[in-house]
């Protein structure tokens, strides 16, 4: 149980508030119990009585109205990127540090992210040099809570022909992650997706490399951006 803000929190409210960050986006919309639902893969009635919950702090973490969904707070925002620096400055140090390969951070990282002191966060920064984000390409929110904003498209979305790099992958599949390394399409790659989609699936280079066909699932999972940011 880490303390934070207005009271303690736990591994499962943790888990909500950056499940709403998430789904939120940079605009900070409302999120829906049954988005929420899906995400965490629980019932929606559980959903609701974590969110009651969580508006009923004396100081709330989140904004909640029936029907209308709910938004984090900025007390909640604040504990939602606290864990979410956590998580990745922990990837980065088993992946930099302790050789742990790419598909197997996050699950150790998501065990370990509620429960390391500000003294430890520290001291993992620094021996990394304050890296800007983690092995996977996401953001790591600085100590002040501050996350860098980028321009991101999925894969499949982006135009042909024209030249992009990859800009972040999801690391929520291991098996996913293995085949985006076998292919080299990782963070900082450059691709051209070429004309050839068939069933969903996109065909594109890689670092030059001859075209590979990605399949829907696996595309999805790829954010890019403009070479010329």
């Amino acid at each position: 149980m880490t303390k934070f803000g207005p009271g303690p929190t736990t591994e499962a409210v943790d888990d909500y508030l950056k499940a709403i960050l998430e789904l939120s986006g940079e605009a900070q919309n409302r999120v829906t119990s049954n988005a929420l639902a899906a995400h965490l893969g629980v019932r929606a009635a559980s959903v609701t009585g974590m969110l009651q919950k969580l508006a009923g702090l004396p100081e709330p973490f989140v904004a909640y109205e029936k029907h209308r969904g709910v938004r984090l707070s900025p007390a909640g925002r604040r504990r939602a990127l606290e864990v979410i620096r956590h998580h990745r400055l922990l990837e980065r140090f088993l992946h930099d540090v302790l050789d742990y390969s790419w598909d197997e951070v996050h699950e150790e990282a998501e065990r370990l992210e509620h429960y390391i002191s500000e003294r430890l966060e520290d001291r993992i920064a620094a021996r990394l040099g304050n890296p800007g984000v983690d092995p996977h390409g996401h953001p790591i929110p600085g100590k002040n809570g501050a996350i860098a904003t980028r321009t991101e498209v999925e894969l499949a979305a982006w135009p042909c022909d024209v030249p992009a790099s990859v800009s972040s992958v999801c690391d929520r599949d291991p098996a996913a992650l293995r085949e985006m390394k076998r292919l080299g399409l990782v963070p900082g790659a450059s691709i051209l997706i070429e004309p050839g989609s068939r069933n969903g699936s996109v065909l594109v280079s890689i670092g030059g490399q001859a075209a590979a066909r990605l399949s829907p699932e696996l595309a999805a999972g790829v954010l890019v951006s403009s070479d010329r940011q």
